[in-house]
């Protein structure tokens, strides 16, 4: 995956709380198997809404969503990550998140920033008044500015270490294919053999 160390780009506030993974992407959109074409169903339902946030010419660019509390709670479905990134979103800023799509969203290159409510309450206010606003996510500082205000965030190390670097679980079992090598030259000749294929078809995916 790509490596994240800043962001800068348009916001769009997503005052609703307690969106689950099922309103981010509808199950039935959930057929395909690789991390792309998902763009179309993000947010499918509420998007048939000419009012809708990210229907509105101010918000249709946007890189980064600042939503209400419990962003992404519900069942454990990478697809809602896969599809906020198919659709231009870098990062989902938001008090709360449900913690498998936190989790799945860390692992896959979407940062999810947890912010205070009182942080988000008024970065709403700001996109909202002046949309063309810019709002930078820095990942090395830890910090998110807008508007002149600048607001720390907490991210764990290993979480923030695999974000700077672009590592996921693959490229990090990568990391160590040498040692994988030498282990698979000296084991016990009666244990599986599942090394060659899984490799190979981590390089091919």
């Amino acid at each position: 995956m790509n490596r994240f160390t800043e962001h800068t780009g348009i916001a769009a506030p997503l005052r609703i709380s307690d969106v689950d993974t099922d309103q981010i992407i509808p199950a039935r959109f959930c057929v395909g198997v690789t991390k792309e074409g998902y763009e179309d169903a993000l947010l499918h339902d509420w998007r048939l809404d000419p009012g809708f946030v990210l229907n509105q010419p101010d918000y249709r660019n946007a890189t980064i969503l600042v939503a209400g509390a419990n962003f992404g709670v519900g069942s454990s479905r990478e697809m809602a990550v896969w599809a906020l990134q198919n659709y231009g979103f870098t990062a989902v800023l938001a008090p709360r998140f449900g913690d498998i799509f936190r989790g799945n969203s860390l692992k896959n290159g979407l940062l999810t920033i947890a912010l205070d409510q009182r942080v988000i309450d008024e970065l709403w206010d700001t996109i909202e008044a002046r949309p063309e606003v810019p709002i930078t996510v820095d990942l090395v500082r830890r910090e998110v500015r807008a508007a002149g205000a600048t607001y720390t965030f907490d991210l764990d190390d290993n979480a923030r270490w695999r974000l700077l670097n672009g590592y996921d679980d693959i490229s990090l079992t990568l990391r160590d294919v040498e040692d994988i090598d030498v282990y698979e030259t000296t084991r016990r000749r009666t244990l599986p053999t599942s090394r060659r294929v899984v490799m190979e078809g981590a390089l091919r995916g």
